[in-house]
């Protein structure tokens, strides 16, 4: 069982992310929606306090999901750093999403990097920003339909293709890469690679106008002929036809549910908001009551509740399996899809539940639903993740099951 209560030791991290939510985030929200493309400079005092916080073991820093033998020390239920990062990330996007997604050295290729890196590549790129390119202009949810190539010559790799939508790409220090050693050996050739942003050849070709998150910047690149030394290949460079697509794949075992608490923060303010105003219109909410005796805003109210509830109690099972290692996948997708849909069903609720005030700029809940929507999209759609989830529940294969 999950005891649903903070675990003490996560409390005074818990804390601190709510309190940055609270004071930085809130506050710079609306201002850094506006003003889009425009890097909140404010964020690196506050991504050097998470650095420290880090180090000290107590941060909410971009953690990985490593896979291993457990020893003795590790045997029994435990709530370590994946479930840390969760229920920091909840707090922090209850303060704004968007801020979050643009936190210097707090990226998704941070977690790629941490998942899967050895231990030499991760102290290399320690305490670099790492941003993430897999999704290409004929490749969006079927990541093992990637185009960009790396072709081995000598001690380096030459990597040439287009990459869409990497977000934080233009202001990290190094982009996380998907690439194909071989196209004809379809997604098991599949292999990612850390490249510097200076590196010859990377060429950053614009930047997206979104309807949300927009504090986070979007990238568009395009690689010619880009070198790469052989030693930025994450993981390892053989072909296994066996083991398929898993290596690189890991990843989102570790980046779903965090997108899932990225939802579940953006929501839950949603709702408390949306709470707040309904005791100023005078429609209380009460949990002694059943909902159908209550008024039909109310009734809504403890719907949506009870759907944040269960995207929430999702995603923490899904950080705590990854942190007693045991696999996830089917619960991160889960986790993911179930989450995704919740916030964005839910914020936008929020706003007809505020009527003319949720509609305006008057409050943030216009904000946060517009925010919310790309939640539900990257990381793998919603499409995406139901059909992960029936091949993992009915034991079909991608080629038996599309």
């Amino acid at each position: 069982m999950i005891n649903l209560e903070v675990p003490r030791k996560f409390e005074q991290l818990v804390d601190q992310a709510h309190q940055a939510a609270a004071e930085f985030f809130r506050p710079h929200s609306r201002k850094y929606d506006q003003a889009e493309h425009t890097y909140p400079k404010e964020l690196d005092m506050l991504a050097a306090l998470l650095d420290g916080l880090s180090a000290a073991g107590g941060g909410a820093g971009a953690g990985g999901v490593r896979r291993g033998g457990s020893s003795k020390k590790d045997e029994g239920n435990r709530n370590g750093s994946n479930l840390q990062l969760l229920l920091g990330t909840i707090e922090m996007c209850w303060g704004d999403v968007g801020l979050l997604l643009t936190m210097p050295r707090q990226g998704l290729g941070n977690a790629a990097i941490a998942s899967v890196a050895n231990d030499e590549q991760i102290e290399r790129y320690k305490g670099k920003w790492a941003a993430m390119a897999i999704t290409e202009p004929d490749t969006g949810s079927d990541s093992g339909a990637i185009r960009t190539t790396a072709v081995l010559d000598g001690e380096h790799y030459i990597l040439n293709g287009e990459k869409i939508f990497v977000t934080s790409g233009e202001r990290a220090d190094c982009v996380v890469v998907w690439a194909t050693l071989d196209r004809s050996l379809g997604k098991a050739a599949i292999k990612s690679f850390v490249v510097d942003r200076d590196t010859p050849g990377f060429e950053l070709v614009r930047l997206e106008h979104k309807l949300g998150i927009r504090a986070s910047d979007t990238a568009h690149f395009r690689l010619d002929n880009v070198r790469v030394h052989k030693d930025n290949l994450l993981g390892s460079p053989d072909i296994n036809t066996e083991q398929g697509f898993a290596g690189v794949m890991q990843t989102f075992d570790n980046t779903r549910p965090l997108v899932a608490a990225m939802a579940i923060g953006v929501a839950r303010a949603s709702l408390e908001e949306t709470r707040r105003l309904l005791a100023e219109a005078g429609i209380p909410v009460d949990y002694d009551r059943p909902a159908f005796t209550q008024s039909a805003a109310a009734a809504t109210f403890l719907q949506l509740e009870a759907d944040w509830e269960a995207a929430y109690l999702l995603a923490l099972e899904a950080a705590w399996m990854a942190d007693n290692r045991k696999p996830n996948s089917l619960q991160a997708s889960m986790a993911k899809a179930k989450a995704g849909r919740a916030g964005s069903d839910i914020t936008l609720r929020c706003v007809e539940l505020a009527g003319s005030v949720g509609y305006g700029e008057g409050t943030l809940l216009e904000k946060w639903a517009r925010d919310s929507k790309i939640l539900d999209i990257f990381e793998g759609t919603q499409q995406i993740q139901q059909l992960i989830v029936a091949r993992r529940l009915l034991g079909k294969s991608s080629t038996e099951l599309k």
